[in-house]
């Protein structure tokens, strides 16, 4: 594409080796890096990953202290690309002066003409209906404006680490790859420009002798024409070069059947009957929280083993009966959240932030996380697990931060994320095949270096529990959708209540469902609809992502998206209506269509099809019709050869 080759020219101006400002910046001993890299000894080489990545690797060194500086960065010659990461080792004898302030992303931009910039970014995950809920912000001149998460987990709260920023007909991607406690700065001045730092959000350190920590991943993505586009492009980029591929292969769409919490081998087994005999099959059998000793309160964690009252032939059982009917098996873990009264509190209080007591499993210690990855890769293996689904139900920055010396601020942090990322890569290796689940309460830990190790399952613990004649709530999962779609092109979601509007709302690659035959009538017709009108649309969600009205979640409007794959020559649209809106039907203008192409129509609900081009249904507009309230249309199109 011509714009990367452009910006492939551009990027070639990131940091040289005689360069005395690169695009990360600290202070060592009190000085700024800008006064000292230049003094240091450097080092540069460069190698070819493949046909589509580059990688450099600068390295600055301190002659008096031994601090060694590297700063690993990566070009892409298929997009408009360039990420780094910088890690700062201590290869001296002695522990190193005070280390602060470290951003591993400093860069700044300046627009043509005179202005400001407009910086979309998207709201965190706090089971809430407003999860992953757009936001658009006005960055005028001489104003700045911070952004952090909540208790050390990457997306909780009223904001995530991906910006984009745009300025007239063009912009830039900006993205910080940090499971911990990140911030950032975007600051405007007078002269329209913009300077932007991020980092993890508190270091202040001596390094030991040979201990090393690193920044977030800085990743920027340069862009011309249209926001939409360029959130298009980010998602080809994820799809290309980001998304986990087990067996070398994108994660393929999958349904799955839950339980629920607490089950028991007698339980899933027959359930498993209950929906075989039914004649639903799905492709992942799922089982959650409380599978261990957990005394009917599945939040007691830290015993890691199969309750032999429940399981007296372990988890094994269960497995070998998914799979004898042709499924897999999903199996919940929480590795870092250690509860009192466990096998791990009264083994190993050492291991604990918080000891005794239970508290945060210490993954910076190696002999705790080798021991981490020895007892669940023997139970990945003998328990016949095909997805590691892990969990994070706690805030770490509190245990974190206590741990440090007023002269460590932000080590532990550092170490645990290095470690966790560590265990996952491990794992990884040791089941190339399996796939990774980044739950933490939800979707709270869904930043770029863990989705590119593991998926979210379950994009937010927000799912529309609770009453089910309550169809007020499913519109939050319209918005989850909605928003979340614009960054993050695979996830997946539990969907509660067995009717077309709640589940339409939840669609994605990972569709679970959780209906209990023992606790609610399972209307299987209904469910096998539901399945087949999933399996209809899903490849689409691999597709570009255009939102065809405005984010709103109140129940007096209509919502619709459409998904499209121009080299498959088809896509979807979903609309729904909301319960209190007075529109029996809505126009909606397609997008990335052909326009000189027929295409067939489809609507699910409807027998038939209808034919329009590419450019009616782009100009003229769709128009969709919904008698319910609530409602919802599910349609696909085809173009005709």
């Amino acid at each position: 594409m011509a714009e990367a080759r452009q910006w492939a020219e551009k990027l070639e101006s990131l940091p040289q080796p005689k360069d005395a400002e690169p695009f990360f910046s600290f202070t060592y001993d009190g000085k700024p890096s800008a006064e000292l890299l230049g003094q240091w000894e450097q080092k540069w080489a460069s190698r070819k990953l493949d046909n589509r990545r580059t990688e450099r690797t600068l390295t600055w060194t301190d002659p008096k202290t031994g601090l060694e500086i590297r700063c690993t960065s990566v070009v892409y010659s298929d997009f408009p690309v360039v990420e780094w990461t910088v890690y700062f080792k201590n290869t001296g004898k002695a522990d190193t002066p005070i280390l602060a302030d470290v951003q591993g992303m400093n860069v700044s931009f300046h627009r043509d003409g005179d202005g400001g910039y407009t910086l979309h970014n998207m709201r965190g995950d706090d089971c809430s209906p407003a999860s992953y809920q757009p936001i658009v912000i006005d960055v005028g001149k001489e104003t700045t404006h911070r952004f952090a998460p909540v208790g050390g987990r990457p997306t909780q709260g009223t904001t995530t680490p991906y910006f984009n920023v745009e300025w007239p007909g063009q912009g830039v991607i900006v993205v910080l790859g940090w499971p911990g406690q990140w911030a950032a700065q975007f600051a405007c001045d007078k002269s329209s420009l913009l300077t932007v730092r991020g980092g993890q959000e508190l270091t202040r350190l001596r390094l030991l002798p040979g201990e090393q920590i690193r920044t977030p991943l800085s990743v920027l993505m340069f862009w011309k024409g249209d926001v939409v586009r360029s959130q298009n492009l980010w998602r080809r980029w994820m799809f290309a070069h980001n998304i986990p591929r087990p067996g070398g292969k994108l994660p393929p769409p999958f349904t799955s059947i839950c339980m629920g919490l607490q089950q028991s081998e007698a339980g899933e087994i027959k359930n498993i009957h209950s929906y075989i005999d039914n004649g639903v099959k799905q492709d992942y059998w799922w089982m959650d929280a409380g599978w261990y000793p957990c005394n009917g309160a599945w939040w007691n964690t830290g015993t890691w083993e199969p309750d032999p009252k429940r399981f007296p032939k372990g988890l094994k059982a269960v497995s070998d009966y998914a799979h004898s009917k042709g499924m897999k098996m999903v199996l919940w873990f929480e590795p870092e959240r250690v509860g009192g009264g466990s096998w791990l509190t009264a083994k190993h209080p050492e291991w604990i932030f918080g000891g005794a007591n239970g508290g945060l499993l210490k993954f910076g210690n190696p002999e705790v996380r080798q021991w981490a990855i020895e007892h669940f890769d023997k139970l990945i293996k003998e328990q016949g697990v095909d997805l590691y689904r892990e969990d994070f139900n706690m805030d770490p920055l509190g245990y974190w931060r206590n741990a440090d010396a007023p002269d460590r601020q932000g080590i532990t942090e550092n170490l645990h994320v290095q470690g966790h990322l560590a265990y996952w890569d491990e794992l990884r290796r040791r089941h190339p095949e399996m796939l990774l689940d980044t739950c933490a309460s939800g979707g709270r830990r869904n930043d770029l270096e863990s989705l590119r190790r593991a998926v979210p399952l379950l994009r937010s613990d927000f799912q529309g529990a609770g009453d089910p004649a309550d169809v007020r709530r499913y519109a939050g999962n319209q918005g989850h959708t909605y928003g979340l779609s614009m960054w993050v092109p695979y996830y997946g979601t539990g969907e509660y209540y067995n009717n077309g509007y709640s589940v339409r709302s939840h669609f994605c690659q990972g569709m679970g469902v959780g209906y209990n035959p023992d606790l609610m009538p399972v209307d299987w017709k209904r469910l096998k609809k539901t399945i087949a009108d999933w399996r209809a649309v899903v490849d689409e969600f691999y597709g570009d992502y255009y939102p065809l009205t405005k984010y709103a979640i109140s129940e007096d409007v209509w919502m619709a998206w459409q998904f499209n794959r121009p080299e498959a020559g088809s896509g979807m649209v979903q609309a729904f209506r909301h319960i209190d809106s007075l529109y029996e039907s809505a126009r909606v203008r397609l997008h990335g269509l052909d326009k000189d192409a027929v295409y067939t129509l489809t609507n699910l609900d409807l027998p038939g099809t209808t034919e329009m081009t590419g450019r009616e249904l782009s100009e003229t507009g769709l128009v969709i019709a919904i008698n319910e309230q609530p409602g919802s249309a599910l349609i696909t199109y085809k173009k005709k050869p």
